[in-house]
């Protein structure tokens, strides 16, 4: 992909999980004729259609989504391929003149389609050999506490759950003797590969944390569990990144008699309200970001056609 071309605009709607930009993202692109290029890590999975919070069937006939049920939940993936394959649907979509409305919560991905990823260095196969031994025998825990001590930037941005990252930040760091954000920050991000609109969606924090409580009660009542039941019945590990996801390990150690019912629901509740806590650190780090109220859909519609214009 060359670098930043004038013609190629893309509108950014993010923000925190339960702030409503599913539902937003669509009343825009229907009065835009956009299509919706989901920018969120765990919607790319098929099989996770409750858990991930993925567009209804409903929602996808109202407006084209695309990155959605891409892999399987035992496949690889990662910010880089993520990129490869959003930028072929960007460049086919502008190509026949359709807006494109990049939606999600992933704050990773959005960076990296905006900016690219930095070169990374030569990783040492023994290294992360030893890494993954290590992670095995002790826990994530052990790996995440170790993450802090060499790289506490990248730690303070990682869910002490997100193995993938974590094993990542921890290779880089011991192969290049450097810490991990270090090259994060050397790359800048300051040439975009696209022109952008970054519009967040936010809510003040009660009612955020509020619509997040009904929305993990949501989840369970249309058969979270169920689907959970289903990806072990269907030989996914627990292991695996996709099941270690928030939601999923909850009700995978519900259903392995690791925890309650109460207290999985509990702590689901309060794990989800950290994560949107977490985002909204990352996006606030975004220079340009046009902050909107979630329940001021003319201010939304505003600023998306003031930018195409």
């Amino acid at each position: 992909m060359p670098s930043r071309k004038e013609t190629f605009k893309i509108i950014v709607i993010c923000g925190p999980t339960g702030t409503g930009k599913t539902g937003a993202a669509i009343q825009v692109a229907q009065s835009i004729g956009a299509c919706i290029v989901s920018a969120d890590s765990m919607q790319v999975y098929r099989f996770m259609d409750i858990g991930t919070a993925k567009p209804n069937r409903e929602e996808q006939d109202a407006v084209a989504h695309y990155m959605i049920d891409v892999v399987n939940p035992d496949d690889d993936f990662n910010a880089q391929r993520y990129v490869t394959l959003a930028d072929r649907i960007i460049a086919d979509l502008q190509g026949r003149n359709i807006p494109v409305l990049v939606v999600g919560g992933t704050g990773l991905y959005i960076r990296a389609l905006r900016y690219g990823l930095f070169s990374s260095p030569k990783i040492d196969p023994s290294i992360r050999t030893a890494l993954r031994d290590e992670a095995m025998k002790n826990g994530l825990g052990a790996i995440y506490e170790k993450l802090k001590r060499i790289d506490p930037e990248s730690a303070a941005i990682l869910h002490p759950n997100d193995r993938q990252r974590i094993l990542r930040a921890l290779e880089v760091s011991l192969s290049s003797g450097r810490p991990y954000s270090s090259f994060v920050m050397a790359h800048g991000f300051h040439e975009e590969r696209y022109r952008v609109r970054m519009i967040g969606l936010f809510r003040n924090r009660e009612n955020l944390y509020h619509r997040i409580d009904r929305r993990v009660d949501s989840m369970l009542e249309s058969g979270f569990q169920a689907e959970v039941e289903g990806l072990l019945n269907r030989g996914y590990s627990p292991a695996l990144p996709s099941m270690q996801a928030l939601g999923y390990r909850h009700l995978v150690d519900c259903i392995e008699g690791r925890l309650s019912w109460d207290e999985a629901v509990r702590t689901l509740k309060r794990d989800t309200r950290r994560y949107a806590k977490r985002q909204m650190t990352w996006f606030n780090r975004e220079k340009d970001i046009i902050w909107i109220d979630a329940d001021r859909t003319a201010s939304l519609n505003d600023a998306v056609r003031e930018f195409l214009c």
